[in-house]
This record gives C-alpha cells, structure tokens and sequence, in this order.
C-alpha cells in the first residue's frame, strides 16, 4: 500500500448513524461522535489533511466540519468518484493515496478505485465486499478515528500523532 495524502469519508452512515432527525419545526438533527476528531487531529498532526465527500447539503454538515477545521468538503455530491479525482487534481496525488471510508451503494465508484478503502461494521454486504478493510465499528460510533487509526498503526505513525499532539499542550 503507498502511502496515503488524503483520507476522504461520506458523512451520514460514517460519521453519523444514518439517522435523521426531525423536531416539530422542521428541523432536522444529526448525532455525530466526538470521538471522530481525534481522528481528524491525528490527521493534522502529520499535515495529512481530510475530507468529506457527501450526498448530503445541510448546514448542519457544513457546521461539523468547519467545527473540526476540515476544509475539504463538497456536498449535494451524486458522482463522488468524479469529485474525489478532482481533489487529487487539486492535490496532485493519485487516486492510490487516497483512503476513503464510505458505506452505502453511491460509495462503490469511489472504494473500487482507491489506495485504502473501508466501511462501517453495519454497512450492507454488497459494500463491504468492494473494501480492503471492515472495521468494527458502526456508523456513529467513532468509526472514522478506528480507520484514521489502524492505518497509523499500520503504518507505525500512531505513536508519532499522539506524541505531537501531547507536546502541543505541555
């Protein structure tokens, strides 16, 4: 396996269980785990940025994100592979250093095609079939840290992104 320059996720099903939540207003409210920033903060730690890639369009979304400083974000997305090639282009990186965590039908183009991919515990499994990696984790249950994690280990960086982290707050 290269090593990888970005990890992208879909949102709902990944970093969120799937639900949506709706108050008598209207309003709809999506549950995120916070143990998914971590996973971002061991990201930044080594400058390997994230990203999201996602069907959905709300500004509950892009408040996640701003919130845990993730910039690359593109929502409203139906042709997510298309979308990924363009940040390679932006980064100029292969789709081969690209990890991408997605668990639902609209994420196959883009597991099929990139260096690392994974999905959820409880994704169907028809995805879990395309995907180097099924983690234990569910959607919504820090699934996106267990991914960021287990390739640092893998990749004896984990270690290092905790060591920098902790040296940041001494």
């Amino acid at each position: 396996m290269k090593d990888i320059r970005i990890f992208l996720s879909d949102l709902d099903g990944v970093w969120t269980d799937g639900g949506m939540y709706y108050d008598n207003e209207g309003n709809e409210l999506k549950r995120f785990n916070t143990a998914d920033s971590a996973g971002v903060l061991f990201l930044r730690m080594l400058d390997i940025p994230a990203g999201i890639v996602t069907g959905e369009d709300t500004e509950i979304v892009a408040r996640r994100a701003r919130k845990l400083g993730i910039t690359i974000l593109h929502m409203g997305v139906r042709d997510k592979l298309s979308v990924v090639r363009e940040i390679c282009g932006e980064l100029e990186c292969g789709l081969d250093e690209v990890a991408y965590l997605g668990d639902d039908i609209i994420d196959i183009p883009v597991l099929e095609k990139v260096g690392l991919s994974a999905a959820p515990a409880n994704a169907p499994a028809y995805v879990k079939d395309k995907v180097r990696w099924v983690l234990d984790k569910k959607g919504g249950e820090g699934v996106f840290r267990e991914f960021v994690e287990k390739y640092l280990s893998e990749k004896g960086l984990l270690e290092k992104a905790i060591n920098l982290y902790l040296s940041g707050i001494k």
